[in-house]
């Protein structure tokens, strides 16, 4: 098993940030905040699968070729190898819990589809 990250962990990104809050025996949770009108990237997973809880905001999200608005209290699974997508087309941040559950938890398992920012 491959994890990279430590509980307390910040990451910084060009979308915004996600903090670390614990980790397990193959999981990770994680608090990511997405700033109004940021994107992360069109992506997938081959070793993790993914759960999303909105905690705060109206992301529109992708999973697979669904495309949907979701509030406050609302979740989504990601399986693996499903593209998926967390967008804030809002003026007001946007935060989920993300649970990230497999073998390889670090960032060499993400394949980017497409990207605003141009990261491969």
């Amino acid at each position: 098993m491959s994890i990279k990250y430590n509980v307390g962990e910040i990451g910084n990104r060009p979308w915004g940030t996600w903090h670390c809050i614990a980790v397990g025996d193959k999981y990770i949770v994680k608090i990511i905040t997405v700033k109004p009108y940021a994107s992360l990237s069109l992506q997938l997973h081959k070793m993790r699968s993914e759960h999303w809880v909105v905690v705060s905001g109206a992301p529109r999200i992708t999973v697979g070729d669904s495309v949907s608005d979701f509030h406050c209290g609302e979740s989504v699974d990601i399986p693996v190898d499903t593209r998926h997508r967390l967008e804030n087309l809002t003026d007001a941040p946007v935060v989920v819990l993300e649970v990230q559950m497999g073998d390889v938890l670090d960032e060499t398992d993400i394949v980017r589809l497409s990207d605003i920012y141009n990261r491969q």
